[in-house]
């Protein structure tokens, strides 16, 4: 197991994400956050909160969005799929949408975020956020707009990124 980031690493990374955010999109009235279930919203409450402590008195609106039944995996394995929590309250209708995720790697879990986001109507624009991109596992030709760090890896490699929310540490490490 090697560690590709520290706690102190992963929080000037999420401060230089949230910097490029505020350069890119101002004052988020015509932007929206959406942070991809189950943990991509670790990362999505991370950059929302700093941007809130940037804009203060900003609305920036933050949902959270769930793709279990739109997966491509869906129905090819005998696993009992458990849905997360969608939790969009606001339209998406035209607007610059930030698609979070944690981890990007062959893409089919942002395509599918990219289908489930049309249930909430049709934006402007789509940009993605990932912390890690596992640039030469993709599958589908989709990129990140705003990345934490590339990670070159063999396909038996796995990039675990832990939360203090829920694994009581931040670090990101390959195994």
């Amino acid at each position: 197991m090697k560690s590709l980031f520290t706690q102190k690493q992963l929080n000037i990374t999420l401060e230089r994400l949230a910097h490029q955010l505020l350069e890119n999109h101002g004052d988020f009235s015509d932007a929206v956050l959406i942070g991809m279930q189950p943990r991509g919203i670790f990362l999505s409450d991370r950059i929302h909160s700093k941007l809130k402590a940037l804009l203060p008195g900003a609305v920036i609106p933050y949902g959270k969005l769930d793709i279990t039944f739109y997966r491509d995996d869906f129905n090819t394995s005998n696993e009992l799929h458990v849905a997360a929590e969608t939790d969009i309250n606001f339209s998406i209708e035209g607007k610059k949408v930030i698609l979070i995720d944690d981890v990007l790697y062959t893409g089919r879990t942002i395509r599918a975020g990219l289908d489930a986001l049309l249930d909430f109507g049709r934006p402007g624009s789509v940009e993605l956020l990932v912390l890690i991109d596992r640039r030469f596992s993709r599958e589908l030709p989709i990129q990140p707009d705003y990345l934490g760090m590339t990670v070159d890896s063999v396909a038996s490699q796995k990039v675990k990124v832990l939360w203090k929310e829920q694994d009581k540490k931040d670090e990101v490490v390959l195994i």
